[in-house]
Protein backbone atom coordinates (compact mmCIF):
# COMPACT_ATOMS: atom_id res chain seq x y z
CA UNK A 1 0.00 0.00 0.00
CA UNK A 2 1.02 3.63 -0.25
CA UNK A 3 3.47 4.66 2.43
CA UNK A 4 3.11 7.97 4.20
CA UNK A 5 6.37 9.18 5.74
CA UNK A 6 6.11 11.08 9.01
CA UNK A 7 8.86 13.29 10.37
CA UNK A 8 9.70 12.52 13.98
CA UNK A 9 10.13 15.45 16.39
CA UNK A 10 13.14 15.74 18.69
CA UNK A 11 12.48 16.20 22.41
CA UNK A 12 15.13 17.68 24.73
CA UNK A 13 14.99 16.14 28.23
CA UNK A 14 14.66 18.24 31.39
CA UNK A 15 17.52 16.28 33.00
CA UNK A 16 19.96 17.51 30.34
CA UNK A 17 19.07 21.12 31.19
CA UNK A 18 19.63 20.52 34.91
CA UNK A 19 23.04 18.89 34.35
CA UNK A 20 24.23 21.75 32.15
CA UNK A 21 23.12 24.38 34.68
CA UNK A 22 24.87 22.68 37.67
CA UNK A 23 28.34 22.11 36.09
CA UNK A 24 31.49 24.27 36.20
CA UNK A 25 32.97 26.13 33.24
CA UNK A 26 34.92 23.16 31.87
CA UNK A 27 31.99 20.78 32.24
CA UNK A 28 29.64 23.38 30.81
CA UNK A 29 31.66 23.58 27.60
CA UNK A 30 31.72 19.82 27.30
CA UNK A 31 28.01 19.55 28.02
CA UNK A 32 27.24 22.34 25.59
CA UNK A 33 28.87 20.26 22.92
CA UNK A 34 26.76 17.30 24.00
CA UNK A 35 23.65 19.42 23.80
CA UNK A 36 24.58 20.39 20.27
CA UNK A 37 25.12 16.72 19.47
CA UNK A 38 21.74 15.80 20.90
CA UNK A 39 19.91 18.89 19.66
CA UNK A 40 20.93 20.78 16.55
CA UNK A 41 23.23 18.03 15.37
CA UNK A 42 20.49 15.46 15.72
CA UNK A 43 18.01 17.72 13.93
CA UNK A 44 20.49 18.06 11.10
CA UNK A 45 20.99 14.32 11.00
CA UNK A 46 17.24 13.74 10.94
CA UNK A 47 16.78 16.32 8.18
CA UNK A 48 19.38 14.43 6.20
CA UNK A 49 17.52 11.20 6.88
CA UNK A 50 14.31 12.80 5.58
CA UNK A 51 16.16 14.01 2.51
CA UNK A 52 17.53 10.51 2.03
CA UNK A 53 14.01 9.08 2.27
CA UNK A 54 12.81 11.51 -0.39
CA UNK A 55 15.81 10.78 -2.57
CA UNK A 56 15.22 7.04 -2.15
CA UNK A 57 11.56 7.45 -3.17
CA UNK A 58 12.46 9.52 -6.21
CA UNK A 59 15.25 7.13 -7.05
CA UNK A 60 12.91 4.16 -6.86
CA UNK A 61 10.41 5.90 -9.12
CA UNK A 62 13.24 6.55 -11.56
CA UNK A 63 14.21 2.88 -11.33
CA UNK A 64 10.62 1.93 -12.16
CA UNK A 65 10.91 3.99 -15.33
CA UNK A 66 14.03 2.14 -16.39
CA UNK A 67 12.52 -1.24 -15.50
CA UNK A 68 9.47 -0.67 -17.70
CA UNK A 69 11.42 1.11 -20.45
CA UNK A 70 9.48 4.29 -19.62
CA UNK A 71 6.38 2.67 -21.12
CA UNK A 72 2.76 2.97 -20.00
CA UNK A 73 0.52 0.15 -21.23
CA UNK A 74 -2.73 1.54 -22.61
CA UNK A 75 -5.83 0.56 -24.54
CA UNK A 76 -6.83 1.79 -28.01
CA UNK A 77 -5.29 5.06 -29.13
CA UNK A 78 -8.57 6.93 -29.61
CA UNK A 79 -9.79 6.38 -26.06
CA UNK A 80 -10.16 9.25 -23.63
CA UNK A 81 -7.95 7.62 -21.00
CA UNK A 82 -5.06 7.29 -23.48
CA UNK A 83 -5.47 10.91 -24.56
CA UNK A 84 -5.45 11.99 -20.92
CA UNK A 85 -2.34 9.90 -20.29
CA UNK A 86 -0.56 11.58 -23.19
CA UNK A 87 -1.62 14.92 -21.68
CA UNK A 88 -0.12 13.82 -18.35
CA UNK A 89 3.18 13.02 -20.05
CA UNK A 90 3.24 16.61 -21.33
CA UNK A 91 2.02 18.18 -18.09
CA UNK A 92 4.63 16.43 -15.95
CA UNK A 93 7.40 16.75 -18.57
CA UNK A 94 7.97 13.00 -18.69
CA UNK A 95 9.89 13.33 -21.93
CA UNK A 96 11.23 9.76 -21.96
CA UNK A 97 7.83 8.19 -21.38
CA UNK A 98 5.33 6.97 -23.98
CA UNK A 99 2.00 5.12 -24.14
CA UNK A 100 1.94 1.67 -25.75
CA UNK A 101 -1.59 1.41 -27.17
CA UNK A 102 -3.25 -1.99 -27.53
CA UNK A 103 -6.61 -3.23 -26.26
CA UNK A 104 -8.21 -3.73 -22.87
CA UNK A 105 -7.52 -7.51 -22.87
CA UNK A 106 -3.92 -6.98 -23.99
CA UNK A 107 -3.39 -4.37 -21.27
CA UNK A 108 -4.84 -6.70 -18.63
CA UNK A 109 -2.53 -9.48 -19.79
CA UNK A 110 0.49 -7.18 -19.34
CA UNK A 111 -0.81 -6.27 -15.88
CA UNK A 112 -1.31 -9.91 -14.93
CA UNK A 113 2.15 -10.93 -16.11
CA UNK A 114 3.76 -8.22 -13.99
CA UNK A 115 1.45 -8.76 -11.02
CA UNK A 116 2.26 -12.45 -10.68
CA UNK A 117 5.94 -11.59 -10.14
CA UNK A 118 5.37 -8.28 -8.31
CA UNK A 119 7.15 -6.48 -11.13
CA UNK A 120 6.48 -2.80 -11.81
CA UNK A 121 3.89 -1.92 -14.43
CA UNK A 122 2.03 1.27 -15.37
CA UNK A 123 -1.37 1.05 -17.08
CA UNK A 124 -4.15 3.37 -18.16
CA UNK A 125 -6.83 2.85 -15.53
CA UNK A 126 -10.42 3.85 -14.95
CA UNK A 127 -13.16 2.98 -12.53
CA UNK A 128 -15.50 1.24 -12.45
CA UNK A 129 -13.58 -1.74 -13.89
CA UNK A 130 -13.46 -5.34 -12.76
CA UNK A 131 -9.63 -5.22 -12.57
CA UNK A 132 -9.94 -3.31 -9.29
CA UNK A 133 -11.74 -6.33 -7.83
CA UNK A 134 -9.29 -8.86 -9.28
CA UNK A 135 -6.08 -6.96 -8.42
CA UNK A 136 -4.98 -4.63 -5.62
CA UNK A 137 -4.42 -1.43 -7.62
CA UNK A 138 -3.90 2.27 -6.94
CA UNK A 139 -4.67 5.29 -9.13
CA UNK A 140 -1.75 7.71 -8.69
CA UNK A 141 -2.30 11.23 -7.41
CA UNK A 142 -2.60 13.76 -10.21
CA UNK A 143 -1.83 17.26 -8.85
CA UNK A 144 -1.75 18.71 -12.38
CA UNK A 145 -5.30 17.39 -12.94
CA UNK A 146 -4.35 15.90 -16.31
CA UNK A 147 -7.13 13.31 -16.03
CA UNK A 148 -9.81 15.73 -14.85
CA UNK A 149 -12.34 15.33 -12.08
CA UNK A 150 -14.22 12.12 -11.38
CA UNK A 151 -17.45 11.66 -13.33
CA UNK A 152 -20.91 10.51 -12.32
CA UNK A 153 -23.08 8.01 -14.18
CA UNK A 154 -26.64 9.29 -14.63
CA UNK A 155 -30.06 7.84 -15.37
CA UNK A 156 -32.21 9.54 -18.01
CA UNK A 157 -35.89 8.84 -18.74
CA UNK A 158 -38.19 9.80 -21.60
CA UNK A 159 -40.81 12.46 -21.09
CA UNK A 160 -44.10 10.95 -19.96
CA UNK A 161 -42.61 7.85 -18.32
CA UNK A 162 -43.55 9.00 -14.83
CA UNK A 163 -47.22 9.34 -15.81
CA UNK A 164 -47.45 6.13 -17.84
CA UNK A 165 -45.31 3.82 -15.67
CA UNK A 166 -44.95 5.45 -12.23
CA UNK A 167 -43.57 2.31 -10.57
CA UNK A 168 -40.87 1.82 -13.20
CA UNK A 169 -40.06 5.52 -12.97
CA UNK A 170 -39.73 5.25 -9.19
CA UNK A 171 -37.34 2.29 -9.43
CA UNK A 172 -35.20 4.08 -12.01
CA UNK A 173 -35.23 7.26 -9.93
CA UNK A 174 -34.21 5.32 -6.78
CA UNK A 175 -31.49 3.32 -8.54
CA UNK A 176 -28.12 4.11 -6.97
CA UNK A 177 -25.13 1.91 -6.21
CA UNK A 178 -21.35 2.07 -5.72
CA UNK A 179 -18.53 1.37 -8.14
CA UNK A 180 -17.60 -1.73 -6.11
CA UNK A 181 -21.10 -3.10 -6.75
CA UNK A 182 -20.77 -2.64 -10.49
CA UNK A 183 -17.28 -4.15 -10.47
CA UNK A 184 -18.58 -7.30 -8.78
CA UNK A 185 -21.04 -7.85 -11.62
CA UNK A 186 -18.40 -7.01 -14.23
CA UNK A 187 -15.93 -9.48 -12.70
CA UNK A 188 -18.46 -12.32 -12.84
CA UNK A 189 -19.18 -11.55 -16.49
CA UNK A 190 -15.43 -11.44 -17.14
CA UNK A 191 -15.23 -14.91 -15.57
CA UNK A 192 -17.67 -16.16 -18.24
CA UNK A 193 -20.84 -16.00 -16.16
CA UNK A 194 -23.87 -15.10 -18.31
CA UNK A 195 -24.74 -11.39 -18.06
CA UNK A 196 -28.27 -12.00 -16.80
CA UNK A 197 -27.06 -14.61 -14.31
CA UNK A 198 -24.35 -12.28 -12.97
CA UNK A 199 -26.99 -9.58 -12.48
CA UNK A 200 -29.30 -12.03 -10.71
CA UNK A 201 -26.46 -13.14 -8.43
CA UNK A 202 -25.76 -9.55 -7.40
CA UNK A 203 -29.45 -8.81 -6.80
CA UNK A 204 -29.81 -11.96 -4.66
CA UNK A 205 -26.76 -10.98 -2.59
CA UNK A 206 -27.86 -7.37 -2.11
CA UNK A 207 -31.54 -7.56 -1.23
CA UNK A 208 -31.20 -4.70 1.25
CA UNK A 209 -29.97 -2.32 -1.46
CA UNK A 210 -32.56 -3.47 -4.00
CA UNK A 211 -35.37 -3.09 -1.46
CA UNK A 212 -34.56 0.63 -1.27
CA UNK A 213 -35.04 0.91 -5.04
CA UNK A 214 -38.38 -0.95 -4.96
CA UNK A 215 -39.72 0.50 -1.70
CA UNK A 216 -43.50 0.81 -2.00
CA UNK A 217 -43.69 -0.94 -5.39
CA UNK A 218 -45.98 -4.01 -5.66
CA UNK A 219 -44.35 -7.22 -6.87
CA UNK A 220 -46.72 -7.34 -9.87
CA UNK A 221 -46.74 -3.60 -10.58
CA UNK A 222 -45.54 -4.02 -14.17
CA UNK A 223 -48.38 -6.34 -15.14
CA UNK A 224 -46.51 -7.49 -18.23
CA UNK A 225 -45.97 -4.00 -19.65
CA UNK A 226 -42.93 -3.57 -21.91
CA UNK A 227 -40.00 -1.25 -21.25
CA UNK A 228 -36.94 -0.53 -23.40
CA UNK A 229 -33.52 0.45 -22.05
CA UNK A 230 -30.74 1.83 -24.26
CA UNK A 231 -27.06 1.38 -23.53
CA UNK A 232 -23.60 1.66 -25.00
CA UNK A 233 -21.93 -1.75 -25.23
CA UNK A 234 -19.36 -1.07 -22.51
CA UNK A 235 -18.69 -3.59 -19.73
CA UNK A 236 -19.86 -1.03 -17.17
CA UNK A 237 -23.17 -0.37 -18.88
CA UNK A 238 -23.83 -4.03 -19.64
CA UNK A 239 -23.51 -4.67 -15.91
CA UNK A 240 -25.72 -1.79 -14.74
CA UNK A 241 -28.41 -2.26 -17.39
CA UNK A 242 -28.72 -5.96 -16.70
CA UNK A 243 -29.08 -5.31 -12.97
CA UNK A 244 -31.79 -2.65 -13.33
CA UNK A 245 -33.56 -4.79 -15.96
CA UNK A 246 -33.56 -7.70 -13.52
CA UNK A 247 -35.14 -5.54 -10.81
CA UNK A 248 -37.80 -4.16 -13.18
CA UNK A 249 -38.64 -7.69 -14.33
CA UNK A 250 -38.92 -8.81 -10.69
CA UNK A 251 -41.97 -6.51 -10.34
CA UNK A 252 -43.67 -7.64 -13.53
CA UNK A 253 -42.21 -5.61 -16.41
CA UNK A 254 -40.95 -7.10 -19.67
CA UNK A 255 -37.61 -5.40 -20.41
CA UNK A 256 -35.77 -5.14 -23.72
CA UNK A 257 -32.15 -3.93 -23.76
CA UNK A 258 -30.81 -2.32 -26.93
CA UNK A 259 -27.07 -1.82 -27.41
CA UNK A 260 -26.06 1.06 -29.69
CA UNK A 261 -23.54 3.85 -30.18
CA UNK A 262 -23.55 6.77 -27.75
CA UNK A 263 -25.45 9.32 -29.82
CA UNK A 264 -28.39 6.97 -30.58
CA UNK A 265 -28.70 6.23 -26.86
CA UNK A 266 -29.53 9.86 -26.21
CA UNK A 267 -31.65 10.24 -29.32
CA UNK A 268 -33.69 7.11 -28.56
CA UNK A 269 -34.69 8.39 -25.12
CA UNK A 270 -35.32 11.92 -26.43
CA UNK A 271 -37.57 10.58 -29.21
CA UNK A 272 -39.40 8.17 -26.90
CA UNK A 273 -38.17 5.08 -28.75
CA UNK A 274 -36.55 3.98 -25.49
CA UNK A 275 -37.92 4.51 -22.00
CA UNK A 276 -34.66 5.12 -20.20
CA UNK A 277 -30.90 4.65 -19.99
CA UNK A 278 -28.75 4.20 -16.89
CA UNK A 279 -25.55 4.74 -18.89
CA UNK A 280 -24.95 8.49 -19.15
CA UNK A 281 -21.46 9.66 -18.09
CA UNK A 282 -21.29 13.32 -17.04
CA UNK A 283 -19.95 15.96 -17.07
CA UNK A 284 -17.21 14.99 -19.56
CA UNK A 285 -17.64 11.74 -21.52
CA UNK A 286 -21.16 12.37 -22.85
CA UNK A 287 -21.19 16.15 -22.43
CA UNK A 288 -21.86 16.98 -26.09
CA UNK A 289 -24.66 14.43 -26.53
CA UNK A 290 -26.31 15.52 -23.31
CA UNK A 291 -26.17 19.17 -24.38
CA UNK A 292 -27.90 18.28 -27.66
CA UNK A 293 -30.82 16.42 -26.10
CA UNK A 294 -31.15 17.38 -22.43
CA UNK A 295 -34.30 19.46 -23.03
CA UNK A 296 -36.05 16.44 -24.56
CA UNK A 297 -35.76 13.94 -21.70
CA UNK A 298 -35.56 13.99 -17.90
CA UNK A 299 -32.23 13.63 -16.11
CA UNK A 300 -32.93 11.67 -12.94
CA UNK A 301 -29.47 12.38 -11.57
CA UNK A 302 -26.53 10.12 -10.71
CA UNK A 303 -27.02 6.41 -10.15
CA UNK A 304 -23.30 6.27 -9.32
CA UNK A 305 -22.13 9.57 -7.83
CA UNK A 306 -18.45 10.43 -8.36
CA UNK A 307 -17.58 6.83 -9.14
CA UNK A 308 -16.06 7.14 -12.59
CA UNK A 309 -12.38 8.11 -12.47
CA UNK A 310 -9.49 7.99 -14.94
CA UNK A 311 -5.84 7.85 -13.94
CA UNK A 312 -2.37 6.37 -14.24
CA UNK A 313 -2.66 3.09 -12.36
CA UNK A 314 -0.14 0.79 -10.65
CA UNK A 315 -0.22 -2.29 -8.41
CA UNK A 316 -0.39 -1.37 -4.73
CA UNK A 317 2.93 -3.12 -4.01
CA UNK A 318 4.78 -0.40 -5.92
CA UNK A 319 6.24 2.35 -3.71
CA UNK A 320 4.93 5.38 -5.55
CA UNK A 321 2.14 7.85 -4.73
CA UNK A 322 1.95 10.47 -7.46
CA UNK A 323 2.61 10.93 -11.16
CA UNK A 324 5.03 13.70 -10.26
CA UNK A 325 7.23 11.11 -8.52
CA UNK A 326 8.23 10.00 -12.02
CA UNK A 327 9.90 13.32 -12.73
CA UNK A 328 13.68 12.98 -12.78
Amino acid sequence: MIKHWKRLGIATGLSLTLVAAGCGADDEGEDAGAEDDNGDAEDTEEDEDDDDDEDDANGEAADYGEEVDHTIVGIDGGSGVVQSTEQAIDDYELDEWSVQTSSDPAMIQELDNAYQNEDPVFITGWTPHWKFQEYDLEILDDPEDSYGDAESIHTIAREGLEDEHPDAYQILDNFEWAEEDMEEVMLEIQDDVDEAEAAQNWVDANEDVVSEWTDGVDEDAGDGESLTLSLVAWDTEIASTNVIANVLESVGYEVEMNQMEANPVFQSVADGDADASVAVWLPHTHEDYHADYEDEYEDLGPNMPDGAQLGLTVPAYMDIESIEDLQE
